[in-house]
């Protein structure tokens, strides 16, 4: 952690403006409070990613929030190349107030550089992939840039350096460590798979019983109970007829990963 916040505090001397790019059904969860600190006084765009996951009405709601704050913020799907170029104008909009006083020094012409930031697996591979696109034109060495640092060209005037600045999460807050445990965004060998998916189910159970019981065809009773009843209807069984209800914790993990069950948004703004 201490050696990727100095990696991210050189990147971040070279940049006009950052990218945080944040997974929708965990805005809170998925940033870290380091980051206001590194940034500094640099535009700071937000772009929420996997919204095709999120619930739409929450995701609207946390893009007010952020706006309200003061902060551009934009809802993107890398998977689809939804809202990558709003995010490039939101960028170039940002960057105005900079090449305006670069301008007023005598510099024409000047490149603004961007970089994009986030915690592992929230997406920020994807969407430099999405923003370079086929045609990868590298920019050329320009003096103030690191040697070594590899920019490319993504817009008219807009390069990006093409590495990701990982920062990881905070496991302080219990709330959060579930958060990201159940949407993958930490390896599964640092927590227990089997108390997160308890820790789920509980969660589907107070918030959406109704879609729980519906997706999976089952009678919701208490933890253990409706683990079992999905590992009797999914036909989950060992060796002596004995349900698996290991399984049915992989599963039910599994399903809500990949928004089989449908969109969910852990961290949710009251309406």
């Amino acid at each position: 952690m201490t050696r990727a916040k100095r990696m991210m505090e050189e990147q971040i001397k070279l940049v006009d403006v950052v990218v945080e790019m944040l997974d929708a059904r965990i805005p809170l969860a998925s940033t870290n409070p380091l980051l206001t600190q590194i940034i500094g006084q640099k535009p700071r765009i937000i772009a929420l990613n996997k919204v095709d996951m999120a619930e739409d009405e929450q995701t609207e709601l946390w893009l007010t929030k952020f706006r309200k704050a003061g902060i551009g913020a934009v809802k993107v799907d890398c998977a689809t190349g939804h809202g990558v170029r709003q995010l490039v104008t939101l960028v170039q909009q940002a960057a105005q107030p900079v090449l305006d006083k670069w301008l007023k020094k005598g510099v024409r012409n000047r490149s603004v550089r961007v970089m994009i930031v986030g915690i592992p697996n929230v997406g920020k591979s994807t969407l430099i992939n999405r923003l370079v696109g086929k045609n990868k034109v590298v920019a050329q060495n320009r003096p103030g840039v690191t040697k070594g640092q590899q920019w490319v060209t993504i817009a008219k005037g807009l390069d990006l350096l093409d590495t990701p600045g990982v920062l990881w999460p905070k496991f302080e807050d219990a709330k959060i460590g579930f958060a990201l445990a159940v949407t993958g965004a930490v390896k599964e060998d640092v927590f227990d798979k089997g108390q997160a998916a308890e820790l789920l189910l509980q969660w589907l159970m107070d918030k959406h019983r109704e879609q729980l019981q519906n997706f999976y065809k089952v009678e919701v009773t208490d933890i253990q109970g409706t683990f079992a009843a999905i590992a009797k209807v999914r036909g989950f069984v060992k060796s002596g007829g004995v349900l698996d209800e290991e399984r049915a914790r992989e599963v039910l993990l599994r399903d809500f990963r990949t928004a089989k069950m449908g969109k969910f948004t852990i961290d949710e703004i009251d309406t």
